[in-house]
């Protein structure tokens, strides 16, 4: 039992030190959440700025109407057989409430299967934020 009360007492101590301090005046606790999009097409080019919009516009914009950002990158990563890859991306931001996987995963998922991408990273940070 006393074991049990120290190990309880040992893990709330380490949640101690992930509280955040209060956001300044103004400014709210959000979740900023960045995806990174390639635009290699294999076999078949890039993703072009039209197809890209379209896909911003039917998925994006939809699960996130009250706003996001959008920029180009020059990406690299090592793919499934090691190899490193370098293509023009895409970065969208958004900052929201509260982190919404269920959302975030839907665009992941429809960016891969509509452009047969291996993955699309997701970044998610803790931010205080503020319109």
């Amino acid at each position: 039992m006393r074991i049990a009360i120290f190990a309880l007492g040992f893990a709330l101590a380490g949640c101690a030190g992930l509280d955040r301090p209060a956001c300044a005046p103004g400014l709210m606790r959000m979740v900023q959440a960045d995806l990174f999009f390639g635009r290699d097409i294999e076999g078949r080019g890039t993703v072009s700025d039209a197809d890209w919009q379209r896909f911003l516009d039917e998925e994006v914009t939809p699960r996130f109407p009250a706003g996001l950002s959008a920029a180009d990158l020059s990406g690299q990563y090592r793919d499934n057989s090691s190899r490193i890859v370098r293509e023009p991306s895409k970065q969208v931001r958004i900052f929201m409430p509260a982190a919404d996987n269920a959302k975030l995963d839907a665009i992941r998922d429809a960016y891969k299967s509509r452009f047969k991408q291996e993955s699309v990273l997701l970044v998610e940070t803790p931010v205080c934020a503020g319109f």
